[in-house]
């Protein structure tokens, strides 16, 4: 739709602006509400409480209902406990600094910060199987799990937040979790907002649906 003015409103993209500022985000009081309104959290923002190991492990249970291309499961998740988030954080600085040795102190403040911030992290795996199945779909799985697992934070009442930065493409970090041929599809931090989950900016419906004309 044009952006015309309309009368002592803006635009129609200042009226979403202001409609999504008033939502309510994850809402679960129905599917399509969670759906229509879900939001990730900034993981430097969740603070506690965060979920339980029987929570996390609920979690992963739901996120493995993914769809997945002959049933070969291409994807594991791990839980990365509280005492061991900083052995993390000394695996990733090591590897920053073998790649980049002259690292300067903020770089090596924001990987330690990466590994430790939020109450609870899963780290999620591209794991693909030897099959008649591309490769290319089962990594596509391995995406549909992250995404699943959000739903399933989220579902049990906390925030998500899905990164991967430097640390996902190093193979020193990804040897900490798997092995070669695997890799790290992302690190699912969760926790409760420790501050009002904002919008962000989505494409115009137009700029990404068409109708199929042959």
């Amino acid at each position: 739709m044009p952006e015309q003015a309309l009368c002592g409103f803006g635009t129609w993209r200042d009226v979403r602006f202001w409609v999504a500022r008033a939502m309510t985000f994850n809402d679960l009081s129905s599917l399509s509400a969670y759906l229509a309104s879900r939001r990730s959290g900034k993981p430097r923002d969740l603070a506690g409480p965060g979920p339980s190991m029987a929570q996390m492990t609920e979690m992963v249970s739901i996120a493995a209902r993914t769809p997945d291309h002959g049933k070969l499961a291409p994807w594991r998740f791990i839980i990365v406990p509280d005492d061991k988030r900083q052995l993390l954080a000394d695996i990733i600085t090591t590897a920053y600094f073998i790649e980049k040795p002259d690292a300067g102190r903020l770089e090596i403040e924001a990987q330690i910060q990466f590994a430790t911030q939020a109450p609870a992290l899963i780290v999620v795996m591209s794991s693909p199987r030897e099959s008649k199945i591309p490769l290319w779909e089962q990594e596509l799985s391995a995406g549909a799990a992250c995404m699943n697992l959000l739903h399933a934070v989220h579902a049990l009442g906390f925030v998500g937040g899905w990164l991967t930065t430097w640390p996902a493409f190093n193979d020193s970090v990804r040897d900490a979790f798997g092995r070669p041929g695997e890799k790290i599809a992302g690190f699912i931090f969760i926790g409760t907002p420790s501050r009002e989950l904002e919008e962000r900016p989505r494409p115009e419906l137009s700029e990404i649906l068409s109708v199929w004309q042959g």
